[in-house]
């Protein structure tokens, strides 16, 4: 039996073997990588948008359970700016984010509640950039149904893609969160 010709045919499949796995192995290292690193932004995208939902819900619910809706905003009844901001970044640390990284973004022309019992409202930033309007109308202001007055918080944080090879390496997009919650009494 001659094993010369079986040897060669069997050592030109090896080495196209390693000729396609060099081809295809950095192509499946990238996707994998684009995988992780647009599944980590999106991460970061939830997290923030759950913590301005939470610090909307805190900044527009009264702390006193026995007050009327007379009570205006910034009466001790409603918590300040700080145990919102309290709120927010709890949150946000809780996914291991750095709050310190928080971008001030103010929502664009917000229309403020007028109608008794809610006063005018206003928007103030916080030392650490999250933005909280109070007495906010969220319908819209031609709606034929009566205002519904709450907060709004917002901020933004940035994100940073570590994608060497490629032109995302190094790229910062910045993630927006804003909600909004009804004030309740």
């Amino acid at each position: 039996m001659n094993v010369q010709p079986i040897a060669r045919r069997l050592a030109s499949t090896e080495a196209a073997e390693i000729a396609e796995a060099a081809l295809v192995l950095p192509l499946v290292f990238m996707l994998l990588m684009g995988i992780i690193w647009f599944g980590r932004a999106f991460n970061i995208y939830s997290t923030i948008q759950q913590a301005a939902q939470q610090g909307a819900v805190i900044a527009a619910r009264s702390s006193c359970a026995t007050c009327t809706q007379a009570s205006p905003w910034g009466t001790t009844d409603f918590p300040g700016d700080a145990t919102v901001t309290g709120v927010v970044e709890a949150v946000m640390k809780s996914s291991n984010l750095d709050t310190t990284q928080i971008i001030s973004n103010a929502p664009a022309s917000p229309v403020f509640c007028a109608n008794p019992p809610y006063p005018a409202g206003a928007c103030s930033t916080t030392i650490d950039n999250i933005t909280v309007c109070r007495s906010v109308q969220l319908n819209s202001p031609v709606s034929t149904q009566p205002a519904q007055c709450g907060t709004v918080v917002s901020f933004q944080y940035p994100f940073t893609f570590s994608f060497p090879g490629t032109s995302l390496n190094m790229q910062q997009i910045i993630l927006s969160a804003q909600a909004q919650s009804r004030m309740e009494n």
